[in-house]
Order: C-alpha cells, then sequence, then structure tokens
C-alpha cells in the first residue's frame, strides 16, 4: 500500500511541475510572440494560476487543437482576472481552443483593431453562479471585430459582449445558460446573425448606457437569430445593469437608435419577447450629459414571434410591473414599448413594426405612470430604410 501511495504522490508532484513547466511555456509565448507569429497551444486541459497576456503585437494568431481538445481551465487563478487579455494590439485571431473558469473575464480584447475569435469557448462550469466572471468574450473599445462559431455559457453579465466599438459581425455562435447570452452596448455598425441564444435571462441586449468613453452607438442589425426560452433567472451581482433585466426575455433595446431586428426566431420568451425602453426604465440616474437615453429609429420587421399561454415572471422591477401594474395575465404583448418620447423631436420614427408572424403590442405610457396603455399596433405600422450589410476588416 505504501509502494503504491509513494507512486500515486509522485504522479501527483510530476503533473504538478509539468502543469507549471507548461505555464511558464505559455506565458513566455505571449510575451515573446513576433509580429506574423503563430502562437500554439497543444491538445490537453492545462490547469493556469495566471493569465495570459498579448499586449501591443501585430498580425498574431493564438490557436489550439480544438475547441473541446485544447482547453485552459483558471479554477485556481491567483494572478489577474482574465483569462486571455489583449490590448493595443492588431490584427489577432484566437481560436480551437476554451477558455474556462476564470476569476473575471473570459477573452478580453481591448483596444484593438482586427480581432477574430473563431472556434472559442468560454464557460464557468458550475454552471450559472453570480461568483462568475462578468463576460465570456469581451472585445471592448475595438474596431473590426469577428466572433463566430463560439460558444459563451455561465457569464455572470454577458456571454458574448461587444462594448464602445466599431465594425463589428456576430454569427454561427452560442450562447446559454448566461444573465444575457449576447449584449451590443455602445456599439456602432454592428451584424448580428445566424446565433443561437437560449436559457440565457436575456437572450439579446442592444443598449446605449450613460458614463462611457464611447457615448454613442447605432446601426445595428440583428437577423437569422434564434433567441429563445430565455427564462433563465437572473444571477447578476447586485448593481449591474442586467441585473434589471427580467427573466423572459427574448430581446431588449434600449435607448439605442438605428437598430434593424428581423427574420428572427422569437420563440418562449415568457416576459418580454421584444422590449424597446429607455434608460428611464432602469430608474437609474443620470449624470452624464452628454448621454441621450430615449431609443430611436428602431425597425422591428418579418420575425416569428411565439410564447406560452403563461403569465410573465414575477421577479425583478420589470416582471413586478407586468403582473401588477400592467395586469396583461397570460396574454402578454410579443413587443412592448414604454412610450417614453422627446418632445423636441415628435416627428421623428422611433419605432415601425411590419410584417411579423403572430406578433402583438403594447405601448405602456411609461412617462404616465402606465395611465394610457395601447395595444394597438397600426400607429407603428410603417417602414425605415434598411440600414447597409456591415463590412470588417480582418485577416
Amino acid at each position: 500500500m505504501k509502494f503504491i501511495l509513494a507512486i500515486l504522490f509522485s504522479l501527483f508532484i510530476a503533473t504538478a511541475f509539468a502543469q507549471s513547466d507548461f505555464q511558464k511555456k505559455f506565458q513566455t509565448a505571449f510575451i515573446e510572440v513576433e509580429d506574423g507569429g503563430i502562437i500554439e497551444l497543444p491538445e490537453g486541459t492545462y490547469s493556469l494560476e495566471v493569465s495570459l497576456w498579448l499586449d501591443g503585437k501585430e498580425n498574431v494568431t493564438i490557436k489550439g487543437k480544438g475547441m473541446d481538445k485544447t482547453i485552459l481551465n483558471f479554477k485556481n487563478q491567483l494572478s489577474g482576472a482574465e483569462g486571455i487579455k489583449i490590448t493595443n494590439a492588431s490584427n489577432i485571431t484566437i481560436a480551437d481552443l476554451t477558455v474556462q473558469d476564470t476569476k473575471g473575464d473570459g477573452i478580453k480584447a481591448q483596444q484593438v483593431n482586427g480581432i477574430v475569435f473563431r472556434n472559442v469557448k468560454a464557460e464557468w462550469t458550475r454552471g450559472a453562479d453570480s461568483k462568475n466572471g462578468g463576460y465570456g468574450l469581451y472585445p471592448v473599445q475595438c474596431d473590426h471585430v469577428l466572433i463566430e462559431n463560439c460558444v459563451a455559457r455561465g457569464a455572470s453579465d454577458a456571454g458574448i459582449y461587444v462594448g464602445q466599438s466599431n465594425y463589428v459581425i456576430v454569427r454561427n455562435n452560442k450562447a446559454y445558460e448566461n444573465v444575457a447570452g449576447i449584449e451590443i452596448e455602445n456599439t456602432s455598425y454592428a451584424d448580428v446573425y445566424n446565433n443561437e441564444a437560449y436559457n440565457n435571462t436575456g437572450g439579446l441586449l442592444i443598449f446605449d448606457l450613460p458614463d462611457l468613453v464611447k457615448k454613442k452607438g447605432g446601426y445595428c442589425r440583428a437577423f437569422n437569430n434564434n433567441i429563445h426560452d430565455n427564462n433563465h433567472v437572473n444571477f447578476a451581482p447586485k448593481g449591474n445593469i442586467v441585473g434589471k433585466v427580467p427573466l423572459g426575455t427574448g430581446v431588449m433595446i434600449m435607448a439605442a437608435n438605428n437598430v434593424e431586428l428581423f427574420n428572427n426566431k422569437i420563440h418562449n420568451n415568457i416576459t418580454a419577447s421584444t422590449a424597446v425602453v429607455s434608460y428611464y426604465i432602469s430608474e437609474n440616474p443620470i449624470k452624464d450629459s452628454l448621454y441621450y437615453p430615449l431609443p430611436e429609429n428602431i425597425f422591428i420587421h418579418n420575425n416569428d414571434y411565439q410564447r406560452p399561454d403563461v403569465r410573465a415572471t414575477m421577479r425583478g422591477r420589470m416582471g413586478k410591473l407586468y403582473r401588477f401594474k400592467l395586469k396583461f395575465g397570460k396574454d402578454v404583448p410579443h413587443i412592448v414599448w414604454d412610450g417614453i418620447i422627446d418632445e423636441k423631436s415628435k416627428d421623428k420614427k422611433v419605432l415601425c413594426i411590419s410584417n411579423n408572424t403572430n406578433a402583438s403590442f403594447a405601448n405602456i405610457d411609461a412617462e404616465n405612470n402606465f395611465r394610457n396603455i395601447s395595444r394597438n399596433m397600426n400607429v407603428h405600422d410603417c417602414n425605415l430604410s434598411p440600414l447597409a450589410p456591415v463590412q470588417v476588416n480582418v485577416k
């Protein structure tokens, strides 16, 4: 027995040293890679205690052997918050690997011109938990972003998040068991298509928020997505704006402008299949004098809506609003607008709705304490000019 225990202990020590050796090799590769180089990560599961950081590089590829073959696990992370962090760079590709159980965000790219996430998974293996990191795949303040064929699970904010960026394509991805499956925030010129978002609190969020470096986004197209069964309890840490998103939200458009939502399947989201709201609905104070809190030029057309014959959630401020103030019962409208408008811009088209399948509507008149709720969708039967496809310049 002692002999067997000695062998097991020796194997444990050898494995620990091997893991430590790989960690040093990975760190060295990220630091020393030359412009135009490739960082090849081998097949296997590797326990890492520190972030891997790539800074100031050009034309670099970080490549594993496959999404489920090269797994970087940060469960015992001691240093840094992200699993992989990329900063001040250009033309970077991350492909064919998984990042798990990071202390903070899974993979963060900041101030990168040309960033590709391809066949990458970011997940927290314990599932939904407020102690999980905020974002799975997280490009922020980037230009020319492509996220394709990726998976995000377990983020306590957003699984796939693009913030304060320009020229973005998010396609063919899967996001589930996050608070927000996919979030586009203060971002200009984004195409979000052929994605599946399910079992999140909210499937797709398109937000403009105050107090950020990039003040305004817009010109976002979301189409051909399957946004279904996003009825997961909200597990965001207290104080996060997404903590106010009620479970059962398919799509929420908050304070954004020039958004075209079309050809999507939006099914079985029990509270708000599609909500178009101002920032005022959050009930947070606005201290940013340059921020415009109202949505404008929202075009919702040719989507397929379905929801079960059930009451909306009671959870959260908006859920309770649906249950007790709006009194929709089981007849919850598919498309909800808070009805708040800018008195100086009455002639502008805030919202056009046309050619959707099985769609119902309500203007909840939030500005007047919900006194004059209208379910007349005809006043929004109009069309806006289609937005142009987005082009991204990535290698």
